[in-house]
């Protein structure tokens, strides 16, 4: 690239600057930056990587599948330096933000895009006694009732609130109940306990025990649910990372009540050791849960989540499991929500369209079809 298109190109485009499956890092300074990002493990790229040129300007090109999702960032957590060439900002969720694009072919979901002509779920926040079970005296509860008339089943969010906030998740399920992707639910969006959180969500018993003792009456007395005692195990469980990893362990301890489970990245492994889940998995608990599991090309718990997959089939589990091109964040696992819902709360069959039916196979919102696949 020549200094008279790259100065071009950095007028018309943010950068990484795209050229099919080919990203470009642009740097101008007196010396290679430290480029950390998902593609290298957010360790830094090596500073011989990076090809100088005239004016002080540095590139560094990598390919990449051409739907990728990727963060990045220059510098370490004390001491980042900002790309002048990229506006794009997310939150990490650690008190600090990442530089993100697309490949050409990626794009932020359109089913956590807010449409008025979509009708809307209601969300309440309620407080809820723990009495020792979990941490703090009193947790906030957010229940989301759909916008239909029940019962209906329950999914139990972890990280409930990262979730409604950051991964758009209430939205998303408005959109596939109004699409008829996805069957109508309740969520119950349960907020981590911060410093506590990875107590709580390592498998923990006590937290089974509030969920038992406490947010399920809450649930049951604030929202119209499907009563479990003819329809065991109708409940869903979710969550991401630690809360992955407890939503798994959630639905093997109880799956009478949670039988419908969806891990994203789910954090299986620590270092050279696994988590217990594995040996509930081999035990074959219960073979008949409903399981998907998600997990980025772009991250740590890739390895960790392509054990599990091993270990569900050679347990004899029937499951769902799906690898998509990006890395650890919230982005990422609200771009690939609707897969995982719609997979484990698939709407009833139409009934055949006739003279004043409505046929909800094909809905038009935000302006194009979505069809049930």
């Amino acid at each position: 690239m020549t200094m008279k298109n790259l100065n071009k190109r950095l007028q018309m485009e943010a950068t990484p600057l795209i050229d099919g499956d080919t990203a470009t890092f642009v740097w101008k300074g007196a010396a290679p930056p430290n480029l950390r990002g998902d593609f290298s493990n957010w360790e830094g790229v090596p500073a011989g990587a990076w090809q100088s040129g005239p004016k002080g300007f540095w590139t560094y090109q990598h390919e990449f599948p051409t739907d990728a999702y990727l963060e990045y960032c220059y510098g370490e957590d004390g001491s980042r330096q900002s790309d002048p060439f990229n506006n794009r900002l997310t939150s990490n969720g650690i008190g600090f933000e990442n530089h993100y694009f697309y490949m050409p072919e990626g794009r932020p979901s359109q089913w956590a895009v807010a449409d008025n002509a979509v009708p809307r779920g209601t969300v309440s926040r309620h407080r809820v006694a723990t009495d020792g079970t979990i941490s703090r005296r009193q947790r906030t509860v957010y229940l989301y009732r759909p916008p239909v008339a029940g019962p209906v089943p329950l999914l139990l969010v972890y990280d409930g609130r990262d979730y409604r906030r950051r991964a758009k998740l209430t939205t998303i399920v408005d959109n596939l109940i109004a699409t008829g992707r996805m069957t109508p639910v309740a969520l119950a969006l349960l907020p981590n306990a911060g410093t506590g959180r990875m107590a709580e969500y390592a498998c923990s018993e006590g937290m089974l025990l509030f969920l038992l003792h406490k947010l399920l009456p809450l649930a049951e007395r604030e929202l119209d649910l499907l009563p479990l005692a003819d329809n065991p195990g109708a409940f869903g469980v979710m969550g991401a990372s630690m809360g992955g990893l407890m939503a798994l362990f959630t639905g093997l301890r109880l799956p009478h009540i949670f039988g419908h489970v969806y891990s994203q990245s789910g954090a299986f492994e620590f270092g050279p050791y696994q988590s217990l889940v594995f040996d509930l998995v081999a035990a074959r608990t219960r073979p008949d849960l409903q399981l998907y599991l998600d997990v980025g090309q772009f991250e740590w718990l890739l390895e960790p989540n392509r054990h599990m997959r091993a270990a569900l089939h050679k347990a004899g589990y029937t499951f769902s499991y799906h690898e998509f091109n990006a890395g650890h964040n919230y982005p990422a696992w609200r771009d690939n929500l609707h897969r995982g819902l719609a997979r484990l709360f698939p709407a009833a069959p139409e009934p055949e369209v006739g003279a004043g039916a409505v046929d909800r196979r094909a809905v038009n919102i935000w302006g194009k079809e979505f069809r049930k696949v």
